[in-house]
């Protein structure tokens, strides 16, 4: 077997590692959320919840230096990328908006949206502090 297609099998193995515990977790909030009496489905389930970790992490590894590409494959592409997942919350804005709750909508939106963008940089900040 050459070089490169043991890198890139490598990465694979990386990647799917990640994603593994990524959805697993994810699995388990929208558990949690069905398991909550409808409190957290009312604001788009775990959705929410997945998505400002995600940005959070993504802003720790951000802060790590470059040549961690292992760790970023590992957490940012697989498990960041399986816990955080743009269809579903689309699917849960939609159904929101079926629901006739556009203000929550909205408002889930912002959050989102704002907060991500935070917590990528809070995120960021605390990867900085505990870089070596």
């Amino acid at each position: 077997m050459n070089q490169a297609l043991r890198h890139e099998l490598r990465d694979l193995a990386l990647v799917a590692a990640g994603a593994i515990p990524g959805a697993l977790l994810r699995w388990q909030l929208e558990l949690a959320a069905s398991a909550s009496g409808g409190r957290l489905r009312a604001i788009t389930g775990a959705d929410l919840l997945a998505n400002l970790l995600g940005c959070l992490l993504i802003g720790v590894l951000l802060a790590q230096p470059p040549r961690r590409t292992r760790l970023y494959l590992w957490g940012g592409i697989g498990f960041c990328g399986s816990l955080t997942t743009f269809s579903s919350w689309m699917l849960e804005l939609v159904r929101g908006l079926d629901a006739g709750r556009p203000l929550q909508v909205l408002a889930v939106l912002a959050i989102s949206l704002l907060g991500g963008l935070a917590l990528v940089q809070v995120g960021y900040g605390l990867g900085r502090r505990l870089r070596p």
